[in-house]
């Protein structure tokens, strides 16, 4: 009894272990070039690419409206920022929710086709290594044995061997059967049918919202009934809208290559899409004549053009129509939908309050904080594709049952996360403060530029740990307390804007916003640094 207690004492330490030293883990191999940290670099390099290219995209385009205009391109500059809001609202739940889902599915589907295991081959590995073991005179005996009988009583030890040899060779050829099925065949993914289905749909009822609330929206933002801005505005934002549903269907399925690790397709598919985009831009606005409005139909035939080429190579590894309605997961797919709905309306309500407390500060301060602002979220870019990664990388691995892959994949992007902030507070720090003028010449926006910038940039590191955090809990499916610890940081976050811009004003806005991706940070490593949901496993306690 008394050996039984003390070989349940370390479990029992172990179960209330808080484990914090797991983001430590192997820390000085975070640039080892190891078949994980080539997985995740594999990922997160094009994923990181591929979500550039549309910043990138639209600069250009925007440079080809600024020709028109001041007007047109004030006009266009409302339209975007209305149909960029409505489509954050569902793009972002949509993609997240999609690239876990096909990650699990897609992993069980292999590990269900895997051959299966030689039973007699593991049974008799010990008698084999006997069979070996005899000497040259006894195995001679027992193969005489074995003849001089005519073979009417074989050798058990020879017989099984043979089996198990066999065995070995029907398994090498059952897998290389269901190898050779898998490649020819497609697979059926039930969540990324589903994907497809919610995608077109909340991309025909946004595109009927922006059309039919193009008015009111605009007048919302400013721009009234009396403006010049309103006919351009109008034009661009309704023609904008009948590209939805490709946007939507584009971001689904960019879920579902996530989902299969693979970022390289929608590179590819947005790089075509935006270089078309910049082709036809120059065509529709100046030679056709069209202005803001060949703008808009250049953007939305590129976004169908994603579509297209996302949707025939997808064809070729799924088959899109499941066997029966079913199988769809809508149900699944609402009700964390909604949850990360609430998260991402927490999140946009916190930086939409920062900037309307800026606003009642002045044009001049407006001016200098949203450029702060516009460098503060861009410089994340690189940090989602290692979230990006991180996600499907610990959603594979918690299908397998692999806690150890998964641990030590959330563990490897949160540190190369920290390495990528600090190196990118350093770039953002100096970029901005030799590179200010391009965005102003005016001395007081520069004045103000300056006194922010200590924030934009001491605050990198932060933000990149923030956001791998989000795609370390959304490959854990921890999608209920990604939500809920949202909306408890963004109403500690709503009153520190409220507070700190009456008494701080600049600075005391941006005081809050650190406050707010720091407590972002917090919850991350609470939920994994304390193990609990579904990071119970590092205390000691299994997962059902």
């Amino acid at each position: 009894m008394a050996e039984e207690a003390s070989n349940l004492q370390p479990a029992a330490e172990k179960k209330w272990n808080v484990p914090l030293s797991v983001f430590f883990r192997d820390a000085r191999l975070v640039f080892k070039k190891d078949e994980l940290g080539s997985e995740i670099i594999r990922i997160a390099l094009p994923a990181a690419m591929a979500l550039a290219a549309d910043p990138i995209a639209s600069l250009i385009d925007t440079a080809f409206i600024g020709r028109l205009g001041p007007v047109e391109i004030a006009a266009v500059g409302v339209a975007i920022a209305i149909f960029n809001q409505a489509s954050k609202v569902t793009i972002f739940p949509l993609v997240s929710i999609t690239t876990s889902f096909v990650a699990e599915e897609d992993t069980a589907h292999k590990v269900s086709n895997e051959p299966p295991k030689c039973e007699s081959l593991e049974k008799d590995s010990s008698r084999t290594v006997d069979m070996k073991e005899l000497t040259e005179d006894e195995m001679l005996e027992k193969l005489e044995n074995g003849s001089a009988t005519n073979n009417e009583k074989k050798d058990p030890i020879l017989d099984d061997d043979c089996k198990a040899s066999a065995c070995k060779a029907t398994s090498v050829n059952d897998s290389k059967s269901i190898k050779s099925k898998q490649s020819k065949g497609r697979r059926h993914i039930p969540s990324a049918s589903t994907a497809l289905i919610v995608g077109g749909v909340l991309g025909l009822v946004q595109a009927i919202f922006l059309i039919f609330g193009a008015k009111p929206l605009l007048s919302i933002m400013g721009v009234k009934s009396n403006s010049p801005m309103l006919t351009p505005a109008r034009k661009y934002l309704t023609l904008r809208a009948l590209g939805s549903p490709a946007v939507l269907l584009s971001l689904a399925m960019q879920g579902v290559f996530r989902g299969f690790k693979d970022t390289k397709t929608p590179l590819y598919a947005t790089v075509i899409g935006d270089l078309t985009n910049i082709v036809l831009d120059p065509i529709f606005i100046f030679v056709c004549r069209l202005g803001v409005s060949g703008a808009a139909i250049a953007h939305v035939l590129s976004q169908y053009l994603i579509s297209l080429i996302l949707l025939w190579r997808l064809m070729k590894k799924v088959d899109l129509l499941p066997p029966s309605l079913n199988e769809l997961q809508f149900g699944r797919f609402l009700k964390n939908g909604f949850l990360l709905l609430a998260r991402v309306i927490a999140a946009t309500i916190c930086v939409t309050l920062a900037a309307s407390r800026a606003a009642r500060l002045g044009s001049t301060t407006m001016a200098a904080f949203q450029i702060c602002l516009q460098v503060w979220l861009t410089s994340s870019l690189l940090a989602d594709g290692l979230a990006v990664a991180g996600q499907a990388i610990i959603a594979c691995a918690f299908a397998e049952k692999d806690y150890q892959k998964a641990t030590s994949a959330a563990t490897r992007v949160l540190q190369m996360s920290l390495v990528l902030g600090i190196g990118l507070a350093v770039f953002v720090g100096l970029g901005l403060h030799f590179g200010d003028i391009i965005f102003s010449k005016d001395p007081n926006v520069l004045h103000i530029i300056s006194i922010g910038i200590p924030f934009v940039a001491a605050t990198q590191p932060i933000n990149s740990v923030a956001f791998v955090f989000d795609g370390v809990n959304f490959g854990a499916s921890d999608f209920a307390y990604s939500s809920y610890s949202m909306v408890l940081v963004a109403v500690a976050s709503i009153a520190a804007i409220f507070v700190l811009s009456k008494t701080g004003g600049f600075v005391g806005i941006w005081i809050a916003l650190t406050i707010f991706m720091g407590l972002r940070t917090f919850a991350g490593v609470w939920r994994m640094g304390t193990g609990t949901g579904p990071w119970r496993f590092l205390r000691g306690r299994l997962l059902p």
